[in-house]
């Protein structure tokens, strides 16, 4: 699922979340006077690996695919057309070269407005898997950083992070997974993790 997954938004507010002090973190902190001590995690990793976020990747692709080859074959009409337009430029008469004008417009049209709807609704979809998967990652990012002591935890996924440098030992994105996944299992004969579906490509216009 490019899971490219077209999840800006909704990271973006989770990434909110993440960078906030963890919950009763900063009492915890005055209480034993020790140092600060913070981890870094890629949300937007973390949320594609979890054996959920790949299961819903390949749910989207099947679901959309019957769209996105549909799209793929009026791009293939508009470039058919265009080629024998090309091709019979000085043999055409105009009526024919208006004709088939008016056919790629058409496919134009509908590729872009197909396109549009597709993209739309695939981007809801992604939307979805993201809040439900991220809300519940988030309950496992807090228990973890109780347990282990963290003070902050920062999204390196996030738009406009603070984060310049994070060593490998503070990276926490691999025990948010293995904790997620051990939570919040999937159904057993699930389908196998897939790629985010490719963006269908922009419409072309027809020229004579």
């Amino acid at each position: 699922m490019n899971v490219n997954l077209k999840w800006k938004g909704t990271l973006a507010a989770l990434a909110i979340l993440c960078m906030a002090p963890v919950p009763g973190a900063r009492a915890q902190a005055a209480a034993t006077a020790g140092p600060v001590k913070i981890a870094i995690i890629n949300m937007r990793n973390a949320i594609i690996a979890t054996a959920e976020g790949k299961q819903a990747q390949a749910q989207l692709q099947s679901q959309f695919a019957p769209r996105q080859a549909d799209l793929q074959n009026t791009q293939k009409q508009i470039e058919d057309l265009q080629r024998r337009m090309s091709e019979g430029a000085r043999t055409l008469s105009d009526d024919e070269k208006g004709k088939m004008q008016r056919e790629g417009e058409l496919l134009t049209r509908r590729l872009q407005r197909n396109n549009d709807d597709l993209n739309e609704e695939l981007n809801a979809a992604q939307g979805e898997v993201v809040d439900g998967i991220g809300r519940k990652l988030l309950d496992v990012l807090d228990r973890y950083s109780r347990e282990n002591g963290y003070t902050i935890v920062l999204d390196t996924s996030a738009q406009g992070s603070p984060v310049v440098y994070g060593s490998s030992s503070s990276d926490i994105t691999a025990d948010i997974v293995r904790l997620y996944d051990q939570a919040y299992p999937v159904k057993a004969g699930a389908a196998a993790p897939a790629a985010k579906p490719a963006t269908p490509a922009p419409a072309k216009k027809t020229t004579p």
